[in-house]
């Protein structure tokens, strides 16, 4: 019997355009996305350098990639739908374990003069054994990162 979990589903509304909200989240992730605590170089202990930015190539097969100090790039995972600024889906792996990547969706609609914007993370049952220990963390990071960091930059575009 395979484990079958739930995917993560976060809803926001922002006060900016949906083109605005598309560009914050897939253009200006170095903006809001917390580095000192959610990067490959902090999770991996890399030595001797820092992450200093986070950037996404815009189009499918475009990688979401993380800069560090030392000029290396690491990725965090592959575009798999490039729908600009309706929808974004990545095939999400922002580490080096040996699993294979889970998906992240967003999708983006008008919704009284903002945006709301639906995150859904999911895929987990790919991840085997260490399922339900990665979806707990994203449990509990989504709120931090997506709906706080990224809700307050997108609402500061509009």
């Amino acid at each position: 019997m395979s484990l079958k979990l739930e995917p993560i589903r976060r809803s926001i509304v922002v006060r900016c355009s949906v083109e605005q909200a598309f560009r914050v989240f897939t253009q200006g992730l170095s903006n809001w996305w917390p580095l000192d605590s959610h990067s490959r170089a902090v999770d991996e202990e890399l030595p001797g350098v820092t992450p200093v930015g986070v950037e996404m190539e815009p189009r499918v097969d475009g990688q979401v990639l993380e800069r560090l100090s030392s000029g290396e790039l690491l990725s965090w995972g592959r575009i798999m739908v490039w729908d600009p600024p309706a929808r974004l889906v990545i095939a999400w792996k922002p580490n080096k374990k040996p699993y294979p990547p889970t998906e992240l969706e967003l999708s983006f609609r008008a919704e009284g003069g903002g945006t709301r914007v639906l995150l859904e993370h999911r895929g987990w049952e790919r991840l085997g054994n260490a399922a339900e220990k990665m979806r707990a963390g994203y449990v509990q990071g989504w709120p931090k990162v997506f709906d706080a960091r990224y809700g307050e930059a997108a609402g500061r575009a509009g």
